[in-house]
């Protein structure tokens, strides 16, 4: 195989793959990256048999061919290189050489035949959705994936889809991320799935919040792709039933306060100071007439701070933990948010003031009688 390219399109195409190669495997190909030069193209590809990227490399061919080569040294190499036009040959017994300018590395690759293929998704059904509008979808949901592998369901984020209306879910058993977006038209039937947060994570950074282009989602029976400009992702589907999620939400609320969004991140911060590593003290909040106050105490000092608000909690007080709740603010894009709540042992809801498309849902924690 020999190819020539310019450093940036090389640059750009291997980190969106390599991310996809595992730093070890008990299968080595895996580590590395497949090059394919064949038909007029060149494609890149990583694979850690949970997710595989791939991706088309715009190239002129000298000779086609393939080989498989380190994923991190290649990383790193071509981080390196001078700009201009890199030159990637290897040889029958995989010997491959790459050069740019005057600098010239040799480095054995390995046999392409011992990289397995990718999952095939058989594309039951397809649709597609503008590509700011997934990015922000998932960023606003992630951060309330699970990571305990105890409930591998709860690792995923579900996606729910309707004749005009995507949803996306995510819950961690502490708390609830909700987002919906109108479709112009979904193009399939009425479905539900569920995708790994570590698969949305990739698929979030490879789409760009300036584009115009949009993400085609192809479902099949066990997988499922994410085709995003040049790059397809692959991944497996989470099989199970997820949570009904909706009964976990109250209909109905007893208090309900309007508060500046960016304010009260920078109280529950300042608040949020005096909790140390591996200390599980609550933050307090008591809900007033037009103000909700804030304290911490803990073995390290105490706290306390307050902001202004629309609406009263007539004196409720209730205990959170200040980085679910924060997870919940910074996700959140409006100017001024609705803090909805009915008891201190029930869900506190966060949600725009406003026609917004998001809600977030954080468990309360139980305070002591000297809190």
């Amino acid at each position: 195989m020999k190819i020539r390219c310019e450093k940036k399109d090389l640059l750009t195409a291997v980190g969106n793959v390599s991310r996809a190669a595992p730093a070890k495997s008990p299968i080595p190909a895996l580590e590395g990256i497949l090059f394919e030069a064949a038909d007029n193209r060149v494609k890149l590809t990583a694979y850690d048999t949970r997710i595989g990227i791939y991706t088309n490399l715009e190239c002129d061919i000298m000779d086609e061919g393939s080989i498989v080569i380190p994923a991190r040294f290649l990383s790193d190499l071509v981080r390196r290189l001078p700009d201009g036009l890199v030159t990637v040959e290897s040889d029958a017994g995989f010997s491959t050489t790459i050069r740019c300018g005057k600098s010239e590395f040799h480095v054995m690759g390995l046999d392409p035949e011992s990289f397995p293929e990718l999952n095939v998704v058989d594309a039951l059904q397809t649709f597609s959705i503008p590509e700011p509008v997934l990015k922000s979808m998932i960023g606003q949901t992630i951060f309330s994936v699970s990571t305990s592998e105890t409930r591998p369901l709860y690792m995923g984020v579900l996606f729910e889809i309707g004749e005009t209306e995507l949803t996306m879910v995510a819950v961690d058993g502490y708390r609830l991320a909700k987002r919906s977006e109108n479709l112009e038209s979904a193009g399939i039937n009425p479905c539900s799935f569920i995708i790994p947060g570590t698969s949305l994570s990739e698929v979030e950074r490879l789409c760009d919040s300036a584009s115009e282009g949009k993400v085609q989602i192809s479902l099949g029976e066990k997988h499922a792709s994410f085709e995003v400009g040049n790059n397809v992702l692959i991944t497996r589907r989470l099989e199970g039933e997820f949570m009904n999620y909706r009964k976990s939400i109250p209909s109905s609320f007893r208090y309900e306060m309007v508060v500046e969004r960016e304010e009260l991140i920078r109280v529950i911060d300042r608040v949020a100071l005096v909790i140390k590593d591996k200390q599980a003290s609550p933050i307090k909040m008591i809900a007033e007439d037009g103000n909700m106050e804030f304290f911490c105490t803990t073995s390290f000092g105490h706290a306390e701070d307050s902001i202004v608000c629309e609406g009263t909690g007539e004196g409720m007080k209730i205990g959170f933990n200040d980085r679910y709740f924060m997870d919940a603010l910074k996700a959140a894009d409006e100017e001024k948010i609705r803090i909805s709540m009915n008891t201190p042992s029930s869900p506190i809801v966060i949600e725009a003031a406003e026609g917004g498309k998001y809600l977030y849902m954080v468990l309360p924690v139980r305070l002591r009688d000297s809190d």
